[in-house]
């Protein structure tokens, strides 16, 4: 919104010459609601659509009756006759082939909506006093940047033709947008270009007047993309084409001066619309973080609480958990201390103990125990072989019989 005291206005003979000033109207300091106006248009939109339905005999024009049960085949109905491949076949039912649709279109559907006289009244406020905020106008794809002033007022307008209002346009530097329409201009995609409208093309500047004759009408119609609108008959559709607020809106004088007669102020209400107010903000200061943050807030706020949980939601097992097992065993950390130094010992024993093995002392040392194992094992090996040839000549002398003991002999 804006709150400007005053709007120059400009002859529309001359665009850099001020004719004189107005005050602004009550209207631009409404505040800017995109919801309610998107809302506002979505719905309005919808009262502009024709009926239509599918043919209510389509799908069901069939000669068909049920063969009923006994058949073994489902209820549904069956084309009569026979000899061809179509007797028989079932229709009548969506899931069938050549039958009707499910829940046929009708035309009694809710093509059309109602929308609150309130609403749409605020939702018309809101989208002129975003007119008047030009990063908003150049964000909705406006081409201003050689406009003079937004809102922009031109004392008179009514040209007796069309190349005449042309050059006024031009002169306050309109020419830029008129030029974006004239190129946006293509062949609609889709089969909407066989419905009575086959091109597409953006949206220009709007001239809002107040004159009861045709003049600027019909000196406007063929510019492309520049709609005319009389400031008493003001809506939503025009004044934020698709829902998006920021429409190019150009004022005559006399339009520009009757808004507070159609609107009212914040002082008086509206002479035109009976019991309308203009919409208020709730906020004069609409950043909240800042005023949350503000010290006025912040020294009147109590400390911030906080939870302490008695228990954790789970139970963590001592074993694997090292806090818990603290928390239980205030010694376990000292104990996982001592255990890692005890195999720091042992680790370092063993490696001590390796290179002492591996060392010259120590091979030698190993090489005199192996040959020292030999030397017995030979030995063993030796004293075994003389019992078994000791036993082995006694068999052959006849002298020795399994069983027989020293002990028995002293029997």
């Amino acid at each position: 919104m804006t709150s400007r005291p005053v709007v120059s206005v400009y002859k529309s003979d001359n665009s850099t010459e001020i004719s004189g000033s107005a005050a602004m109207p009550g209207v631009f300091s409404a505040p800017i609601r995109n919801d309610l106006v998107h809302f506002v248009h979505s719905n309005l939109a919808k009262n502009r659509r024709q009926g239509h339905a599918v043919f209510y005999k389509a799908g069901q024009e069939h000669s068909a009756e049920s063969w009923g049960t006994g058949r073994a085949v489902a209820r549904i109905p069956r084309i009569s006759g026979s000899g061809t491949s179509r007797s028989g076949q079932a229709t009548f039912g969506n899931m069938c082939r050549k039958a009707r649709m499910f829940a046929p279109l009708k035309i009694w559907r809710k093509w059309h909506r109602k929308v609150n006289i309130t609403q749409r009244r605020h939702a018309v406020a809101a989208a002129l006093a975003a007119s008047a905020v030009t990063p908003l106008v150049m964000a909705r794809g406006h081409h201003v940047d050689n406009v003079p002033e937004f809102p922009l007022v031109i004392n008179n307008l009514s040209q007796p033709n069309t190349k005449s209002l042309l050059s006024t346009l031009q002169s306050f530097g309109v020419g830029d947008d008129l030029l974006k329409v004239r190129k946006s201009k293509a062949i609609r995609s889709g089969k909407g270009k066989y419905r009575n409208s086959k091109y597409v093309m953006r949206k220009g500047p709007l001239i809002v007047h107040d004159e009861e004759n045709d003049t600027l009408k019909n000196a406007a119609r063929n510019l492309p993309g520049v709609d005319t609108c009389n400031v008493h008959r003001l809506n939503i559709l025009q004044l934020a084409p698709g829902g998006h607020l920021g429409r190019f809106v150009i004022f005559t004088e006399g339009g520009f001066k009757a808004l507070n007669k159609v609107f009212g102020t914040n002082r008086y209400a509206s002479d035109e619309k009976k019991g309308y107010h203009l919409n208020r903000n709730m906020m004069t200061c609409a950043d909240l973080a800042r005023i949350i943050n503000s010290d006025q807030v912040q020294t009147k706020l109590r400390e911030q609480r906080t939870s302490v949980r008695a228990h954790d939601k789970t139970k963590k097992n001592p074993l694997k958990n090292k806090a818990i097992m603290n928390r239980l065993n205030p010694f376990a950390g000292k104990a996982r201390d001592l255990v890692k130094a005890q195999e720091k010992a042992r680790h370092e024993k063993r490696a001590a103990t390796i290179k002492d093995k591996r060392s010259k002392a120590g091979r030698k040392s190993k090489s005199v125990r192996t040959q020292r194992f030999q030397e017995l094992q030979a030995g063993l090996k030796k004293s075994f072989q003389d019992a078994e040839d000791l036993i082995e000549e006694e068999e052959r002398q006849g002298n020795y019989v399994p069983g027989e003991t020293d002990e028995e002999d002293d029997e």
